[in-house]
């Protein structure tokens, strides 16, 4: 498998990964944040509904004009956009030649160029990013009375539930 199948076959298993931690957010808890200085959830799931987004723009344009924070209503309403999003960012990617995840690509917020890369080294920026802000999402779990899904292995909250 090359690296650009990887890639794809990366995004695509961590695609049920980022649903769980979604749904198990507490939807009246969406504006909660741990400290002053800390991203809400709200702005944590916009954020990786975002990067997602991204994605999308990156395989069809060759570019990312970064968003930040996409907004949404309900936690029903941004699971429906994650959803989409991330069907149509595999399909994106799956349509890439050799040639299409070779060629560089900008990646922008606003007008700042934050840096240019060849369309796969973003693409894997974008997932490990991605991880990365799941994984704060899911501290906003526990302290808001939600239990943390199983991920890698069964979380110390299943484990519980079978004991």
């Amino acid at each position: 498998m090359n690296t650009t199948k990887f890639n794809q076959a990366c995004w695509a298993d961590e695609q049920e990964r980022f649903r769980k931690v979604i749904g198990a957010v507490a939807p009246d808890q969406l504006d909660w944040r741990p400290d002053a200085t800390s991203r809400s959830t709200r702005a944590l799931i916009g954020h990786m509904i975002g990067h997602v987004q991204d994605v999308v723009e990156l395989a069809v344009d060759g570019v990312i004009n970064h968003r930040n924070e996409v907004p949404f209503g309900t936690l029903e309403e941004a699971l429906q956009l994650f959803d989409s999003a991330y069907d149509e960012m595999k399909t994106e990617l799956a349509s890439l030649d050799e040639e299409g995840w070779l060629r560089h690509a900008d990646f922008k917020l606003g007008d700042f160029l934050i840096m240019t890369a060849p369309v796969e080294q973003l693409a894997w920026l974008m997932l490990f990013d991605s991880i990365h802000h799941r994984g704060q999402l899911t501290t906003h779990l526990r302290p808001t009375g939600r239990h943390v899904p199983s991920l890698y292995g069964p979380s110390a909250d299943e484990e519980s539930a079978e004991h």
